[in-house]
């Protein structure tokens, strides 16, 4: 199948009300330019240089994600023009967000990334620590960031029940903080295995790649 029919496919199973970020990590231009012309406007991208040479080189109406795990001195590379954030891991990440947007005069916007995985392999806050974090004074006088909500990944697992517990509970921990933080309005959480629990289960951003551009080189 095309790309073209792909995004066609997967648009048919998520309601309007649910972002698609086509990931378009490690695809060529070419690629990312077929997804554009039927209409995709979001991306996402795990490597910073790959997704600035990509920001120069395609149409300056992307939105470009960055979905990967961030490194703080790969922040100035991408603070001129990135849309938003998906993997807030740490303090000191955020305040570099902040520092390099300041640089360009703009606010970039940031989930927060949560730990919900059994496996010790993914980056994120606990709840605890992420409770600490948007009470901590200093976070909240931060001008050049916005935190717009909270991004997770479920353990890589073909147990249905598990998956769909930790996308549960993270929709709890959302619901908890979007009561007091006004500009909690995203939810990103499910991939192309799992996507369709993610929505079920509250979601409103799915990051999807191979489903859309074919499996991984």
């Amino acid at each position: 199948m095309s790309i073209k029919e792909n995004l066609l496919a997967i648009k048919k199973t998520i309601p309007d009300t649910v972002t698609l970020v086509a990931v378009s990590k490690t695809k060529p231009m070419s690629f990312i330019q077929e997804a554009f012309d039927e209409g995709q406007r979001v991306f996402g991208e795990n490597r910073v240089q790959e997704m600035t040479e990509k920001w120069e080189n395609l149409p300056k109406d992307i939105e470009w994600h960055m979905i990967g795990h961030l490194q703080r001195n790969k922040v100035k590379y991408m603070a001129e023009y990135v849309s938003l954030v998906h993997g807030v891991d740490s303090p000191r990440l955020l305040a570099e967000i902040n520092k390099q947007a300041e640089k360009h005069n703009r606010t970039i916007s940031c989930l927060l990334q949560v730990h919900i995985a059994e496996e010790d392999t993914k980056f994120g806050f606990n709840e605890e620590e992420l409770l600490e974090l948007v009470a901590n004074e200093e976070f909240k006088a931060y001008k050049n960031v916005k935190i717009v909500g909270l991004m997770g990944m479920a353990t890589f697992t073909d147990n249905d029940d598990q998956v769909r517990k930790e996308f549960s509970g993270l929709k709890s921990l959302y619901t908890k903080l979007s009561n007091n933080y006004t500009d909690f309005t995203t939810l990103s959480m499910g991939m192309s295995g799992d996507y369709k629990i993610a929505i079920e289960e509250g979601s409103n951003m799915v990051r999807i790649g191979s489903s859309i551009f074919g499996s991984r080189n």
